[in-house]
């Protein structure tokens, strides 16, 4: 166990743990969402939460993929081979999170559609981060950083077709 407390001081640093005052936050209809109580202690693990953070951001129209450059390139092509992806791993590409015991922070890079507002684009992703992780998980996000990495233009899909004529003889 001492190489978890190495981990949690690391952690420390970017998500401070909620101070305990003794009332239940965040419940719902007087439910307690309290992860850590006097009966236990629920755990989250980061790919679970990473997992609700990339559902969460891919609902948001105008977002065309997640991840950047490398990530994307990598899970494209460990994709394509047989039993190498599938849909459960993509979902959390181009998102990290550290998670505490009551909070989580969160990092997602993105490629937009062209045209689409980057700002609002920015900060409709964040809205559906923060309810989704909050409300799936009872953790409180302390951060949701955004980092467009790429645009998607629309005649970026046709350099893609294999079938197209070659430009040069």
């Amino acid at each position: 166990m001492t190489d978890t407390s190495t981990n949690t001081s690391a952690k420390e640093a970017r998500v401070p743990e909620a101070r305990d005052t003794g009332s239940s936050s965040g419940g719902q209809g007087g439910k307690s969402r309290d992860l850590v109580t006097s009966s236990g202690r629920t755990s989250i693990a980061d790919h679970v939460v990473a997992k609700v953070a990339g559902m969460a951001a891919r609902e948001v129209g105008g977002v065309y993929e997640m991840g950047g450059g490398a990530a994307r390139a990598f899970g494209a092509v460990r994709d394509r081979m047989p039993g190498g992806g599938g849909t459960t791993s993509t979902v959390a590409r181009g998102v990290s999170v550290e998670v505490g015991e009551r909070q989580t922070a969160v990092d997602i890079q993105l490629v937009v559609e062209y045209g689409v507002s980057i700002p609002d684009l920015a900060g409709a992703v964040r809205r559906n981060v923060i309810t989704g992780i909050e409300r799936m998980t009872g953790l409180e996000v302390t951060e949701v950083n955004i980092s467009v990495d790429d645009i998607h233009l629309p005649d970026d899909d046709s350099g893609d077709d294999e079938s197209a004529e070659p430009r040069v003889q």
